[in-house]
């Protein structure tokens, strides 16, 4: 099978492990999309234009523009059999694609629901429609969580096309699984990750006060990228507290076991969104941290908590406030998190990383929905006089 994969963020390296994954179960792979930093790429990409972080109407304009000339952009790629579009912006790109390739699959692949799709705004409303009309054009919905499913494209009715379910799970490209971690001996102070996209300011403020609360009695390690449109005093907090300690970015998969085996706990509370799609998400650092042993910290009513209520393992808070998070923190000594890291390790690792099977059976439905298309399709025209066998 061959997929054009169009990507809002070529500089995103999670783009890149998802066409790693796809590749890896016998597909071939066009990457094309929007930069938004500089730099060499993992490989060869069709460049469709620029677009910027948080900037919607900027993105908007880049989409219009690279619509206008999707023809010329397009004009060196094989014929895909499947056209997969990340984000709504580029759902809209590959409906306007498959008018150049009629007889194509159109998958929408939806990790995140934006803020600017809920609500009873004018918007709100609108932002939907528009997803609905594209998604007529669309053969299937790929998303990373029953959240977004349960809470958002069911009850707003937004497609009829069927929905599959693709978590977020470890994917190392080199094929087999790695083998398990080793597990250091938990020794004080209790040591806690939050790792990847940091754009909870509840987070940050939350963490720094129950530190200094009890000084040297917890470490936190941050890594990833901060968002400091909402956190604009992120290094300062840092750097004035002793037990905060950020460390950049990381590799993702070659740095998790470093990073991860540095802590105790894996922090997975995201009130970025609080009520939408902070609670509805099932996030990476959930499957990074467990597949590593680190106990996670979730939310009370969030995707993420339930998961791990089916589960029986991990941390979770009942309400979001730092006091609770310090009062279940509290309790906790070297040998409690110890047990609680032996609950996590007995849970079979493909619950947490995925495979090339896993990868097959996506592609092998994507074949499946094409053919059943294609002979839907075929007897519409056949109903219309339009050929006959």
């Amino acid at each position: 099978m061959r997929i054009l994969y169009l990507a809002h963020d070529l500089d995103d390296s999670a783009i890149w492990r998802r066409a790693a994954m796809l590749r890896a179960g016998g597909a071939t792979v066009q990457l094309a999309g929007f930069r938004r930093r500089a730099g060499p790429l993992p490989e060869e990409a069709i460049l469709l234009g620029r677009t910027a972080d948080a900037r919607m109407t900027q993105r908007a304009a880049s989409v219009v523009k690279a619509a206008a000339g999707l023809g010329r952009s397009l004009a060196e790629a094989a014929r895909p059999d499947v056209i997969l579009a990340r984000n709504l912006e580029m759902l809209a790109l590959a409906v306007r694609a498959k008018a150049l390739w009629p007889g194509c699959l159109v998958v929408y692949e939806v990790l995140d629901i934006h803020r600017l799709m809920l609500g009873d705004s004018l918007r709100a409303r609108a932002m939907r429609a528009i997803e609905r009309r594209l998604l007529r054009r669309a053969g299937l919905v790929l998303t990373s969580s029953p959240g977004f499913i349960n809470e958002y494209f069911q009850p707003f009715q937004q497609t009829r096309a069927p929905i599959r379910l693709v978590e977020n799970k470890c994917f190392y490209p080199q094929g087999a699984m790695p083998p398990a971690p080793l597990r250091r001996a938990v020794t004080a102070p209790i040591t806690i990750g939050w790792f990847g996209i940091l754009r909870c300011a509840w987070s940050l403020d939350c963490l720094d006060r129950i530190t200094r609360q009890q000084p040297g009695r917890y470490r936190v390690i941050l890594r990833g990228k901060p968002a400091l449109d909402q956190m604009p005093d992120f290094h300062d907090r840092v750097a004035d507290n002793p037990d905060l300690h950020f460390g950049g970015a990381y590799r993702n998969p070659e740095d998790l076991e470093a990073i991860y085996g540095e802590v105790h706990l894996s922090w997975l509370i995201d009130r970025f969104d609080a009520g939408k799609n902070s609670d509805w998400l099932l996030p990476n650092r959930l499957y990074e941290g467990c597949r590593h042993h680190a106990v996670p910290v979730a939310l009370a009513g969030t995707e993420a908590a339930n998961f791990l209520a089916d589960l029986a393992i991990g941390l979770t808070v009942p309400d979001a406030t730092t006091d609770e998070v310090a009062r279940l923190l509290d309790r906790l000594d070297p040998a409690g998190v110890e047990r609680l890291r032996e609950a996590v390790a007995a849970v079979p690792g493909s619950v947490w990383t995925t495979g090339p099977e896993e990868t097959q059976d996506i592609i092998g439905l994507m074949g499946q929905v094409a053919a059943a298309r294609g002979r839907r399709r075929q007897a519409a025209m056949r109903r219309k006089g339009w050929f006959t066998t």
